[in-house]
């Protein structure tokens, strides 16, 4: 019996409205695919080119990897003293994160910095690569510090994904005393539309934010996340330490706005823990460390959170003249610093002729 044409118009809507979803699907795979891995850069530089001492180590996680690393001691490797964590962002490797441990070891401090799974010298990874996977390598890291004899207490410190990363291991890892997040994504969603932005895709945004956030979704499945667990929006309700957000207000990367909603979140949510901001002006997603105000802002906030071995205001001091600055680079690396999440991919995916140089790149990122 030949089908009435009730049902025929009725299996045709369905087939008309089923398009957008299997639009949106194949949408979602080529951005997992494309942005969920990493372009692996090893370290160019080691900790001695900046005049300290180290180690080359070894830190375990949990689920039986091992990360490169180094280890900083503080003037007198085992002089009793806090450690700090170094997580670097996307496409980055340890040795991006070398300023900060400069400026962090003239104050006193313990220094590990590590290259985060599918970075640096690891291995390549066989699945998509998200704050999640951030998250847990930066406690790892924390671990690795905390069980050394000389370690007083732990703090973390972020950039970018590494950022997010830092305060998700914050809320969930007991050993972080004291978290600082720099230039850090509020949350999965926001961060998937901001690439949208970034790959200027003509994407209206009535369309770009339910596709944001079926795309974060469908990025997130291989490893078994929920958005919430990889969000720095949900995790800094949970801190109950210190925690210091730090954003350069002309970052087009992720937009200083998101310093605000996770200023705001923590806030109502912690109003008695410690929240400091600081806003660097003409700072953009990178390189804030150049700004004596950060370098002094970041030093007296961990030595007052972590009892460090100077006074608050001596640590601000020694880290304001420390002339910290980046490291000669390839420029390719200099531009993969204007493009978090794989941008650099989806641009190959969705632009004819995707910009190759540095001309990409804010004036003083470049």
């Amino acid at each position: 019996m030949l089908p009435s044409s009730g049902a025929r118009r009725a299996g045709l809507a369905a087939a008309v409205a089923a398009i957008p979803v299997v639009l949106a699907y194949r949408f979602a795979h080529v951005y997992r695919v494309r942005a969920g891995f990493p372009h692996r850069h090893e370290p160019l530089w080691a900790p001695d080119a900046l005049g300290m001492a180290y180690e080359e180590v070894a830190v375990p996680t949990t689920d039986g990897l091992t990360l490169a690393g180094w280890y900083m001691p503080a003037s007198g490797s085992l002089t009793p003293a806090p450690g700090i964590a170094l997580v670097h962002g996307w496409e980055s490797a340890r040795d991006r994160t070398l300023p900060h441990a400069q400026f962090l070891h003239a104050a006193g401090f313990h220094v590990l910095a590590v290259d985060v799974r599918g970075h640096g010298q690891n291995e390549s990874e066989s699945l998509p690569i998200s704050v999640g996977e951030f998250a847990a390598d930066a406690a790892s890291a924390v671990r690795w510090l905390a069980a050394r004899p000389e370690v007083t207490r732990v703090g973390l410190l972020g950039h970018s994904m590494g950022a997010a990363g830092a305060i998700v291991a914050a809320a969930a890892e007991p050993a972080v005393a004291a978290v600082v997040g720099v230039s850090t994504p509020a949350d999965p969603y926001r961060l998937t539309r901001q690439t949208f932005r970034l790959a200027d895709l003509p994407i209206p945004g009535v369309i770009a934010w339910p596709l944001a956030w079926f795309t974060t979704r469908v990025f997130l499945k291989p490893r078994g996340h929920a958005p919430a667990d990889v969000s720095a929006s949900r995790a800094v309700r949970e801190i109950e330490v210190p925690v210091l957000l730090v954003h350069g207000d002309e970052d087009r990367v992720v937009p200083v706005g998101h310093l605000a909603r996770l200023a705001a979140i923590r806030r109502a949510a912690q109003p008695d823990a410690v929240t400091e901001t600081l806003t660097v002006p003409g700072g953009h997603h990178s390189w804030l460390f150049e700004f004596p105000e950060f370098r002094a802002t970041v030093a007296r906030f961990f030595t007052a959170s972590l009892d460090g071995p100077l006074d608050p205001d001596a640590a601000a001091h020694a880290a304001r003249s420390v002339p910290a600055a980046r490291l000669p680079e390839p420029e390719r690396l200099t531009v993969l610093d204007e493009e978090p999440g794989g941008i650099r991919s989806l641009l190959r995916v969705f632009r004819r002729h995707a910009p190759t140089t540095a001309t990409d790149v804010p004036t003083s990122e470049a």
